[in-house]
């Protein structure tokens, strides 16, 4: 026969396994709401961006693969939202006085729904994450060809960086060995300059090369023609200084990189090491990093708050002001992250810190609450 506590330890058990599915149930409500809410809206978006002359085909197939990423942007949203409908079904159906006469804490009640939430986190870093990054990849990708747009500016890789500049005339291969932290500034560069049918024109070599206002500066420069039936070599002049025409700025240097949504976490540290070793601090794919990292946590905070404001029974009122309160602390911790994170990609916050310091202080302070709700 069973013993008294391995009856009762099932019966923990059970009631775990219960508040994690009613848990996943009401996560999956909010989230096929949402859904049904952002995909017509991303629908008439895309519409707006290409013009009705693509076709339906093209709008629909650039809102689903922008879908993904608008709803990961959210999933915090999504678990505070489900847990606040998960405890208030508790309450409305007098299920949290059960649990509460069979003498589980608070604590202990919403230990369930924070496990599943962190674990949920553990799986989006690693299976979800990647997924978003391709549907991000092939969105940037397909909306540059329906808009024709040029796909890419500038590209890392371990023999340095690559950038590319130009009209319907002529293009312009830039490759340097490193460069400055913006990318306005390089070292041991090479231009290749082609004509409008893509014939290989001119080569230039520079120590240096400045980008300013329209043009790059180089200095110690060596230039070959590159034109048939005439030796390079012997043609090759060299210049102390030359000015040469542009078409690139900082802010499309800056934006050619690409989001860090766009790179799957397990490339990310390489990319991040190949920024490095071109010369680019890479703050934000760093923080980026340490942010996917933390997400555990910080759904898991998500839980706490919702849980701190509504494992109550509807008789003591005040339901729909502890709804907001939840709602209103749940963005302000979603509101101080982000901020957090632009201060270190700006550097002026130490990037482990801003990653980590907001979801640890916002579960300790939903414990802290809890603890105060528990003992009025």
């Amino acid at each position: 026969m069973a013993t008294g506590a391995e009856t009762a330890g099932g019966a923990r058990v059970i009631l775990h396994l219960y508040l994690a599915r009613r848990f996943l149930r009401a996560l999956g409500i909010v989230t096929a709401v949402f859904v049904a809410i952002l995909l017509p809206i991303d629908i008439a978006e895309q519409l707006r961006r290409i013009g009705p002359s693509q076709g339906f085909g093209p709008v629909l197939e650039l809102a689903l693969l922008n879908l993904p990423g608008s709803l990961y942007e959210m999933i915090p949203l999504f678990v505070l939202l489900g847990t606040l409908l998960m405890f208030l079904g508790l309450a409305r159906s007098s299920e949290l006085v059960v649990v509460r006469a069979a003498g589980r804490s608070a604590l202990r009640a919403a230990a369930a729904p924070v496990v599943v939430a962190a674990l949920l986190g553990v799986f989006i870093v690693m299976v979800v994450n990647p997924i978003v990054a391709t549907t991000e990849q092939q969105f940037d990708l397909r909306s540059a060809r329906y808009l024709g747009a040029e796909e890419r500016t500038v590209s890392v890789s371990a023999e340095g960086l690559w950038l590319r500049q130009g009209s319907p005339e002529n293009q312009t291969v830039i490759r340097a060995s490193a460069a400055n932290s913006d990318g306005t500034q390089l070292f041991d560069a090479s231009f290749f300059g082609f004509d409008a049918e893509g014939t290989l024109i001119e080569r230039l070599n520079a120590s240096q090369a400045i980008l300013v206002e329209g043009a790059w500066e180089l200095t110690g420069v060596r230039r070959w023609p590159l034109v048939e039936g005439v030796n390079p070599e012997a043609r090759a002049e060299s210049l102390p200084q030359l000015t040469l025409p542009s078409t690139l700025t900082r802010e499309q240097i800056r934006d050619s990189f690409g989001k860090p949504e766009t790179v799957p976490i397990y490339q990310l540290p390489a990319f991040i090491a190949q920024l490095n070793g071109a010369g680019f601090a890479a703050l934000q794919h760093r923080v980026w990093l340490q942010s996917e990292l933390s997400s555990p946590l910080m759904l898991a905070a998500m839980v706490l708050i919702g849980a701190g404001f509504t494992m109550r029974h509807t008789r003591f009122g005040r339901t729909g002001i502890m709804v907001l309160s939840a709602i209103l602390l749940g963005f302000g911790t979603f509101f101080v992250r982000s901020f957090a994170q632009v201060l270190g990609e700006t550097g002026q916050l130490p990037v482990a810190l801003v990653a980590w310091t907001p979801p640890i202080a916002a579960i300790l302070l939903a414990i802290a609450l809890l603890l105060h709700t528990e003992d009025g």
